[in-house]
């Protein structure tokens, strides 16, 4: 079974946007204030989570504003108990894994040792969110190595260095991931082995920054599959976790056409996607997806590995979609809503590739006047004349 999962924000969620403010601003009382809306935003996230069976959320590292800086002495885990221990019970009851994942300057290996200490503290706050709503190690902080610094043997070495230096709250959640860059697959499982962290294969990152296997041992299987989602690297990854490390996780990713190598795309190709699930659905893994276009991506891959093939679901998507298609395309229109009456046994890569392929079109002068008539309908009651006016 895969569950699927996506990053930080949640689009078209009523209240559900994190704030923060410019550091000269962020007194107490600020601080309090945005804390307190942040943690309102999460729990609406949860909630939609719920609602969709999304069962995988990365929570924002902005949760908590200027957190891991001196600014912000105050004890949040304390002052906000009651509401990190609503949404913590709502996770586990849901059975909803969450996770957080430092940003680019938390680096572990920097020769800096201000960095570094910097890094500590704001892995000590990443760990400590975790642990205010209450989850147990499956929940993890996820970190890339770090940079190479000429010479990656001594980077390495760093990072194996410092690691010994954290806390026991952070260790139990820490998973390293291979990068685009700087530290691949193998270099990401070597390290695995002289520490005990479990590491998480980034497709796209591999993709980039790929690593031969030499003198292993292959399966017909493997054979056929030598791409960036290779069977192979993903069951050695999924060696590094541990029974109390919760199921093994995988990030996915697809490259954005015409933008820099690592770029996440605005959305999930169906194609795409489903030719990777294929190869991975006899395993038993959380994929989180990295696409710009967030939870609309998940609900999308959720509905397509769904066993229970449901129109219904489908329907839901299509009442949230179908007046952008209309301005597009009036015939595209009638094509997926004759599909979704159909009642066909599997409709859903029909129903999104339709929907892919639509949305790539430029609105036309008529056919958005004509979705815009629509829209009013639903209006047009219950407006004022000055709203009718305008």
């Amino acid at each position: 079974m895969v569950n699927i999962g996506y990053a930080c924000l949640a689009l078209g969620v009523p209240n559900a946007d994190f704030r923060s403010c410019i550091l000269r601003n962020a007194s107490d009382e600020k601080l309090v204030e945005l804390i307190a809306h942040n943690l309102n935003a999460l729990e609406n996230i949860i909630d939609y989570n719920i609602r969709n069976q999304i069962k995988l959320f990365r929570i924002s590292s902005g949760l908590i504003p200027f957190a891991s800086a001196e600014v912000n002495r105050l004890p949040w885990w304390d002052l906000f108990e009651t509401q990190f221990s609503v949404i913590g019970e709502k996770l586990n009851a849901s059975k909803i894994r969450v996770s957080m994942h430092p940003g680019q300057y938390t680096i572990l290996n920097s020769p800096d040792g201000d960095v570094v200490e910097r890094s500590i503290s704001d892995l000590s706050y990443h760990a400590k969110v975790l642990d205010a709503l209450h989850t147990d190690s499956g929940s993890k902080l996820v970190m890339h190595i770090g940079g190479v610094y000429g010479d990656k043997k001594q980077g390495i070495q760093r990072f194996i260095n410092q690691y010994q230096r954290l806390d026991q709250s952070i260790k139990r959640r820490l998973v390293i991931e291979n990068d685009d860059r700087s530290y691949t697959i193998a270099d990401a499982l070597d390290l695995s082995q002289k520490l005990g962290i479990p590491v998480i294969f980034d497709t796209l990152h591999h993709r980039i920054n790929p690593c031969s296997a030499i003198n292993r041992e292959r399966t017909d299987e493997d054979e056929l599959q030598m791409d960036f989602c290779d069977p192979f690297w993903i069951r050695e990854a999924g060696k590094t976790w541990r029974k109390e490390d919760g199921r093994q996780k995988i990030h996915y990713s697809q490259q954005a056409l015409g933008k820099r190598p690592g770029s996440h795309s605005a959305t999930i190709s169906t194609d795409q996607f489903l030719e990777f699930y294929h190869k991975i659905k006899t395993l038993d893994v959380d994929l989180m997806l990295e696409v710009k276009d967030k939870n609309l991506s998940a609900v999308k891959c959720r509905n397509l590995i769904s066993d229970k093939k449901e129109v219904k679901a489908l329907e839901q998507e299509w009442s949230k979609y179908k007046y952008a298609v209309l301005e597009r395309s009036p015939r595209s229109y009638q094509e997926i809503r004759a599909l979704l009456r159909e009642k066909s046994k599997d409709p859903a890569a029909a129903f999104y590739r339709m929907l892919e392929d639509t949305m790539t079109v430029k609105p036309q002068k008529g056919s958005a006047v004509n979705a815009a008539e629509h829209i009013w309908g639903y209006f047009r009651e219950s407006a004022t004349d000055e709203e009718k006016k305008k």
